[in-house]
C-alpha cells in the first residue's frame, strides 16, 4: 500500500501541475523511493493506436519508479481540450466524484512510498453541477501540494486557494512555485518572500523555466523528505 499519497492542485490552469508532480516524483526516486501517481481526469487526449492518450499522464508514467497500465494512471480520458465536466458532457458521459475516488483507492492499494493524484484546473473546478474537484480529496483526506506560477497575481491567487483548501478540512503539504514563462516576473523576489511568510505551509521548491521539460533536471530544485515526515 502507499505509505503516503498527496493530491496536487494548482492555483489556476496551465500553472505546471504535471511538471511539477513528475519532478517530485524524480527527486523521490533519487532518494530510493518507490513512487507512483495518477491523473484521474486527462481532457486533451490524443488518438493512437493504443487508444486515447495524455501527454501529461504520458509525463507521469516516465518519471515514476512503479510500472502501471495507463488506464490505471489515466482512467478518465476526455478527446476536447476543454473543461472537464464540458468535455465530459460532450462525450455523453458524466462525471462523479465517488467514481474518482474509487479509482485514487484501488491505486493506493499498489505498494509504494509516494503517491501523487493530479487534479485538473484549480481547485473549484467543476466535475458536476453539484460537486467539484475538491471532493476528491476531501474523501479521501488527502494532504494538498499546491504549484503556483510565478506572474502577476499569483500572491492573490495563491492565498485564495491555500485558504480554500484550509476550509475544505484539508491540510496544505506544501507548495512550489513555478517559473512558467522565460522572462522571470518582476519583482519575483519580493513576491516570493510574501508566500514564504503568508502561506504556512512549507515551500517545496522554486522551479527555474525551461525551455524543453526536463522532470529529472528539476528535481534537483526541490526537497521533498518533509512528505515523508511524520
Amino acid at each position: 500500500m502507499a505509505k503516503r499519497s498527496y493530491f496536487i492542485t494548482g492555483t489556476d490552469t496551465g500553472v505546471g501541475k504535471t511538471l511539477v508532480s513528475a519532478a517530485i516524483l524524480e527527486a523521490a526516486n533519487a532518494q530510493g523511493r518507490r513512487t507512483l501517481a495518477m491523473k484521474p481526469i486527462a481532457s486533451g487526449c490524443d488518438e493512437t493506436a493504443e487508444g486515447l492518450r495524455n501527454e501529461d499522464a504520458v509525463m507521469l508514467m516516465a518519471s515514476m519508479s512503479e510500472s502501471l497500465s495507463y488506464e490505471q494512471v489515466n482512467p478518465i480520458a476526455l478527446k476536447p481540450a476543454i473543461a472537464p465536466h464540458v468535455a465530459a458532457a460532450q462525450e455523453d458521459r458524466r462525471l462523479a466524484a465517488e467514481r474518482l475516488v474509487g479509482f485514487c483507492r484501488g491505486l493506493q492499494m499498489h505498494p509504494g512510498d509516494l503517491m501523487l493524484v493530479e487534479g485538473a484546473g484549480g481547485w473549484r473546478v467543476p466535475l458536476n453541477d453539484r460537486e467539484t474537484y475538491a471532493r476528491v480529496p476531501q474523501a479521501l483526506d488527502m494532504p494538498v501540494i499546491m504549484v503556483v506560477p510565478l506572474r502577476l497575481g499569483c500572491i492573490n491567487h495563491a492565498l485564495l486557494t491555500a485558504e480554500a483548501i484550509r476550509s475544505d478540512g484539508l491540510a496544505l503539504a506544501g507548495w512550489v512555485a513555478n517559473r512558467p514563462d522565460p522572462e522571470a516576473m518582476s519583482c519575483e523576489g519580493d513576491t516570493l518572500n510574501y508566500l514564504l511568510g503568508h502561506l504556512g505551509a512549507p515551500c517545496l521548491g522554486v522551479l527555474p523555466w525551461q525551455p524543453t521539460p526536463d522532470p529529472k533536471a528539476l528535481a534537483e530544485n526541490l526537497v521533498v523528505d518533509v512528505l515523508f515526515e511524520n
